[in-house]
């Protein structure tokens, strides 16, 4: 049998040499400006993601694709971050439903409890450092990972 070359994207290699497990991600975000700063932050870490430019768009990718983690504005027309946090709650049991993070530039007292409150994972102010993007990254993956084989052990 001959060894072929690998299938996998540059991304995807790129992730194998850092020793980082694929994550699919997607950025929910209408800014532009933050769009591309968080894309080129998380290509940086290794990962790349797809982008929706609100929660309704956000919603419809979710249902096309399984993801990992949601990185959502909190502040979106059509839709904010919230609201569409709620409805991927109402919509996906806990088991199926991505990791989602709290994108917001109001770091003001009670903004995080909203986030958590409307179901929300964790949360990161902008604007995004890397080291912060990492840590929280590198946080859902680890205990994505823990689930994962947790669930295999029982």
């Amino acid at each position: 049998m001959e060894d072929r070359p690998s299938k996998s994207s540059p991304a995807q290699q790129e992730e194998v040499e850092a020793g980082m497990k694929p994550l699919q991600v997607i950025l929910a975000e209408d800014n532009p400006v933050n769009q591309k700063l968080a894309l080129r932050l998380l290509q940086r870490l290794g990962y790349r993601a797809d982008v929706a430019g609100n929660g309704l768009e956000a919603i419809e990718a979710l249902r096309r694709q399984q993801y990992d983690v949601v990185l959502m504005d909190v502040q979106m027309p059509e839709m904010d971050g919230l609201e569409a946090t709620r409805a991927i709650h109402r919509e996906w049991p806990a088991a199926q439903r991505p990791r989602i993070i709290a994108l917001t530039a109001n770091a003001m007292s009670g903004d995080r409890e909203r986030c958590l409150a409307a179901g929300m994972d964790d949360y990161i102010s902008k604007p995004l450092r890397k080291k912060e993007l990492l840590t929280i990254v590198e946080k859902w993956l680890k205990l994505g990972t823990e689930s994962t084989k947790s669930d295999a052990d029982s």
